[in-house]
């Protein structure tokens, strides 16, 4: 299989996990597609297990019923996909939040996640000159 063949099925695994999850609210696909030894990095320099990170996921499902979702970029390199959004909840703030996948064949070994609300942005722009 080449790089290229292996980024688009990564791509459509990420793609078609996340949809189904964000629609559905069920978790399987996203299980499966999961690493038995999978790590969540957040960037509080803390990480979730594959059961830990799964469990804060069905927690949220309930909290973000009805969320919109607009896919701005799905990318791949290598082993890597990212997937960068646009999320607001009914009636709730928006979000930009940009996840990292690292694949170790057709799973997910890593993942990473940026979460930024979007009426923060502007003050972010310029933190170095705090």
């Amino acid at each position: 299989m080449t790089t290229q063949s292996t980024s688009t099925d990564a791509v459509r695994a990420v793609t078609t996990a996340f949809a189904g999850l964000v629609a559905t609210g069920d978790t399987g696909p996203l299980e499966q597609l999961l690493a038995p030894d999978f790590r969540h990095h957040r960037p509080d320099a803390t990480s979730s297990t594959k059961e830990q990170w799964l469990d804060a996921v069905g927690g949220s499902l309930e909290r973000i019923d009805g969320m919109e979702v607009e896919v701005k970029h799905v990318l791949a390199a290598d082993d890597h996909v990212v997937m960068h959004t646009r999320r607001r909840l009914p009636g709730g703030p928006e979000i930009t939040v940009v996840d990292i996948c690292r694949f170790e064949g057709s799973m997910i070994a890593e993942s990473w996640e940026i979460i930024e609300p979007a009426a923060e942005a502007a003050a972010h722009l310029s933190w170095w000159d705090a």
